[in-house]
């Protein structure tokens, strides 16, 4: 065992704890003799001492006992006293027993001993915490000076005036950081929650002051500074609503986040972040077969394409979870490549992160990095998605998500890649665009790919829709709009699309990766459809204005190759449920590699002469149900 070196307050508790244990089985004498105490049993009790007292150290120390910060003593640091005492009792009774068979010796005094050791040792540490948590940092003295001293003064405290939204678990946890960290200058004055068995109740001695409607009474009553909303499984309405009461009442709020955005599970200081739209989406916490994915992930290599992007980077915090043995990055943007490299490296240190700045165009310099690194599952995320964008430059479209989605394929089967896992969208149903009928050629492509006897690999598809906050998203648009002063522009009153928050799609693409067979579409459930125009109003109004009085909107017309609804699910393809609640699978037709690969090769001729008219043309050929806009 490694020897732990001692801190310089080991002797000083050292020396309590000797006071403490002497205490003890004196006591456990005195309890047992009816606290008359002769002289023969005295002389039994000094003999006996020196042993006693060096076994009980021996098993605290190995217990971790003279390591903990009392300050912070926990019911795990409590166990620990139960377990080390329980031990030291036994080996005592043991070897008294071995030794003399007990004669001489009263039995029942060291299952006394026992219990008053617990109690003492547990006592005094729960002393010293209390001590910290009331008293320390001259707080008690300074209560001493405000109520007695100058009681006619009146003291403005520097620290902040908390109000916590929720009384659960997640309030709890966020309450003990505050309370515990001296640095965090924030004084929680109380709850609301809107569980009427709650209310009038405690939590670490504050009380629950009332429902979430009385959020604007209690901040003046109470002298609010600033509002923390700690439930991190609120539904859309019910975040929604608190946000609503929290404008009304005139204080600054902020949240903890939903438990998809946190990559440990764990709710920390760390974690709050001002309301974002994502929180209003109020979508429930993806529940992940852990050992299913464990076992897919676990141990092995693992390659990202667009790992620079946002769902790729959120791929790979996601995969790190699961105990990858590598994980190569491959981007062309250089910033944000050595961005999430340097993130992973620093939260994942037992990961081998390696950072590739590469093209999925040249197949050369990719397959040599398949090659070097010989990764066993692919996540293909990379492509370009700008829809206006490509419809004025489609042979983009042409050269990044077919031609590049087509190289990284060959190199899969070429090296034996186990699994490849593409990254789809629902404008590749019945696209109007260039985006998505680029995307559906290459799932026409990946399905193709899927059980040729040439290849092990697993080729599947993961198909699902807009991602709140992605770079290039409506958001953050609006954002920039809004903080202009307005107007925010929407291209139509009527248009909608499906959302979902980046660390759920990239949890349910880990999922469903883990899940196919090979020759699937998995869809991920995108649950209701949300109007664009709706979004547009929730999020004037949480930056704290109204929607047509303070900041205007103004809408624009659809621009090239969008259309009002998105679909998930194009002609052909049957939903079949599985074992997730949110994934289903396609099962859509098998596709002629070879008549498939001549089209695509007149396709690539056709986007080297920039041809616009003819790729759009040839799209609609390999596509029937594109419907381009020429």
């Amino acid at each position: 065992m490694k020897f732990r070196p001692l801190y310089k307050n080991f002797f000083v508790i050292l020396i309590i704890d000797i006071f403490l244990l002497t205490g003890s089985l004196y006591a456990a004498h005195l309890v047992r003799f009816d606290f008359v105490i002769d002289g023969k049993t005295l002389q039994t009790f000094k003999k006996i001492l020196p042993f006693i007292l060096i076994t009980k150290f021996v098993c605290f120390y190995f217990f971790d006992l003279y390591r903990g910060m009392w300050r912070y003593t926990s019911i795990a640091d409590l166990i620990n006293i139960i377990k080390a005492s329980t031990i030291a009792s036994l080996l005592i009774i043991s070897i008294i027993l071995l030794k003399t068979r007990f004669e001489g010796f009263a039995r029942s005094v060291f299952i006394i001993d026992w219990c008053f050791t617990i109690l003492f040792i547990s006592a005094f540490r729960l002393i010293v915490r209390l001590y910290f948590e009331h008293f320390g940092n001259d707080k008690f003295w300074k209560v001493i000076k405000q109520n007695l001293l100058t009681p006619f003064i009146k003291k403005v405290s520097s620290r902040k005036r908390l109000l916590i939204i929720g009384a659960g678990d997640c309030a709890e946890k966020i309450f003990r950081e505050l309370r515990d960290n001296a640095r965090l200058k924030y004084n929680v004055v109380g709850f609301l929650d809107d569980n009427p068995v709650k209310i009038g109740k405690k939590i670490h001695g504050i009380a629950v002051l009332g429902c979430i409607k009385d959020i604007k009474t209690v901040v003046r009553q109470a002298g609010v500074h600033e509002i923390l909303i700690a439930i991190s499984s609120a539904t859309s309405n019910q975040m929604r609503t608190i946000v609503a009461h929290c404008k009304k009442s005139g204080i600054a709020f902020k949240t903890v986040p939903g438990m998809g955005e946190l990559i440990d599970g764990r709710v920390t200081i760390n974690a709050i972040r001002e309301v974002a739209y994502r929180d209003l989406l109020g979508r429930e916490a993806v529940v992940l077969d852990e050992e299913q994915i464990g076992a897919h992930i676990g141990g092995q290599h693992v390659m990202v394409t667009g790992a620079g992007g946002s769902i790729g980077s959120e791929l790979c915090r996601q995969i790190c979870r699961f105990r990858p043995k590598l994980v190569m990055l491959y981007d062309i943007a250089e910033s944000p490549l050595y961005e999430i490299e340097l993130e992973l490296k620093q939260s994942f240190s037992n990961v081998i992160v390696v950072p590739v700045l590469a093209n999925i165009q040249d197949k050369h310099e990719l397959e040599k990095a398949i090659e070097d690194y010989k990764p066993q599952i692919i996540f293909h995320a990379a492509a370009y998605k700008h829809v206006p964008m490509l419809e004025l430059q489609p042979w983009k479209a042409v050269d990044n998500n077919i031609v590049g989605s087509a190289n990284l394929m060959d190199a899969a089967k070429k090296f034996n890649v186990k699994r490849f896992v593409f990254v789809s969208t629902d404008k590749a149903v019945r696209p109007t665009n260039v985006m998505g009928a680029s995307k559906r050629v290459a799932e026409m492509l990946v399905q193709s790919h899927n059980g040729l006897s040439t290849s092990a690999t697993q080729f599947i598809i993961v198909r699902f829709g807009n991602v709140i906050g992605s770079v290039g998203s409506v958001v953050p648009l609006f954002k920039k709009q809004i903080a202009k002063g307005g107007p925010v522009t929407v291209t139509h009153p009527d248009v909608t699309r499906y959302f979902m928050t980046i660390p759920e799609a990239s949890q349910l693409i880990l999922q469903a990766g883990a899940m196919g067979n090979g020759g699937e579409i998995l869809l991920l459930n995108m649950g209701v459809p949300i109007k664009i125009d709706d979004m547009a109003r929730d999020l004037i109004r949480l930056s704290g204005f109204e929607p047509d009085e303070d900041i205007m909107i103004d809408y624009i017309g659809l621009r090239p190759g969008e259309k009002l609804y998105e679909e998930l699910i194009t002609e052909g393809e049957g939903i079949i449920p599985t074992k997730h609640k949110k994934i289903m699978v396609l099962k859509g037709n098998g596709y002629d590699q070879t008549i498939l690969n001549n089209k695509i090769n007149e396709l690539i001729k056709l986007a080297k002469d920039q041809d616009d008219k003819g790729i759009k043309t040839k799209l609609q050929e390999i596509v029937p149900e594109y419907k381009p806009q020429f």
